[in-house]
């Protein structure tokens, strides 16, 4: 299950959204998941969703690897559906016992809000995937560069962001020998009810904090020897500069949000 987590992974390629800016693929990202939230029909969704599988398409990237991110977060998909389906109120009732009630619109919202979650997933995944953390790190400090103004510390946080989506994947990869660890001392994580589980966890989470503790404090210290002093001063290897590719990118994602805005009003 552990190994299922991609997020924060980089898959290297030359496809034309690899090629983007990252501040383009940043803002392109906001503005889909702005339409994620104004969609209210089936024919939005169905817009969206085919945006969605051309990026897809076109980064090369397989969709093996968007399906397996989704897989260790099947609970909480589930669980909003069943919320949705029995809780929400409206249209005919099909099924009703005791204070669960089934209604057309419960089922409306439900796969609406099953879809939504899955889509919004997929398209931070498809970011990630194609943004390498540094990338992303300069993108994210050049966008939010005018609230330095008003003395936010921009580059600390987008520092912090790089690092930690850096280390998504180490940190699964040492959960992964930990619990290999465990099995082969005996320790049981399957089977048993849900306190002994919880109770078979500890020593799993326990050196897998020490070890990430260990991790922060061994890059402070290589941070600290290489005279790192936040972003005073601070020049890049690569510029990020803005091409004609981009700039019509963003022109098009623009156009995108106020086509479903128009649609929306109009309750398609």
């Amino acid at each position: 299950m552990l190994k299922d987590i991609t997020l924060g992974q980089y898959f290297p390629g030359n496809s034309f959204i690899h090629r983007l800016d990252p501040r383009t693929k940043l803002v392109c990202t906001m503005i889909y998941i702005a339409t994620l939230f104004i969609a209210k029909s089936y024919v939005t969704y169905g817009i969206i969703l085919l945006l969605l599988t051309l990026s897809v398409a076109v980064s090369t990237i397989k969709p093996s690897a968007f399906f397996k991110g989704l897989k260790p977060l099947t609970f909480i998909i589930v669980f909003t559906a069943i919320l949705n389906l029995f809780y929400i109120k409206g249209g005919v009732t099909l099924w009703t016992w005791w204070v669960l009630t089934i209604t057309t619109e419960g089922i409306k919202t439900a796969f609406f809000m099953v879809l939504r979650i899955m889509m919004l997933i997929c398209g931070t995944f498809l970011l990630t995937y194609t943004t390498t953390p540094i990338a992303l790190t300069d993108g994210l400090e050049l966008l939010l560069s005018p609230l330095k103004n008003i003395r936010v510390p921009v580059h600390e946080f987008s520092m912090m962001m790089s690092i930690a989506l850096r280390f998504i994947p180490t940190l699964i990869e040492e959960a992964d020998k930990i619990t290999n660890a465990q099995k082969a001392r005996g320790a049981d994580f399957e089977t048993g009810k849900l306190t002994d589980r919880a109770k078979a966890l500890l020593p799993l989470l326990v050196p897998l904090f020490v070890s990430a503790f260990r991790r922060a404090d061994e890059l402070a210290i290589a941070m600290e020897s290489r005279c790192y002093h936040g972003g005073e001063g601070r020049t890049r290897m690569k510029k990020l500069s803005m091409r004609t590719a981009d700039v019509v990118t963003l022109i098009s994602s623009v156009l995108f949000l106020a086509g479903i805005i128009v649609l929306s009003r109009f309750g398609l």
